[in-house]
């Protein structure tokens, strides 16, 4: 018993970080913290995020992302709920 309490504890102070991580502001996040918190989502990828922030300004929806070579509808929708405006 006290092992399954043991590895219980580590499994939840491994994952604790991923589970109760913040958002993502794609609206202010460099591209290093882009591409740590988003699925699917690599350093080429969080840097074209954030040149198309720089040269079009803000996002204004979730759905803009798209406009993003390499962004799809898919790729949004795995990071729905890790990413904010």
């Amino acid at each position: 018993m006290k092992l399954l309490q043991s590895l219980f504890l580590a499994t939840v102070l491994l994952f604790s970080n991923a589970v109760f991580a913040d958002k993502i502001n794609i609206n202010s996040a460099n591209a290093e913290q882009i591409s740590e918190g988003m699925i699917g989502i690599g350093a080429s990828k969080a840097k074209a995020i954030v040149d198309y922030r720089i040269k079009h300004g803000k996002f204004k929806t979730l759905q803009a992302l798209e406009n993003v070579a390499g962004i799809g509808a898919k790729t949004i929708e795995k990071n729905k709920d890790n990413i904010s405006l």
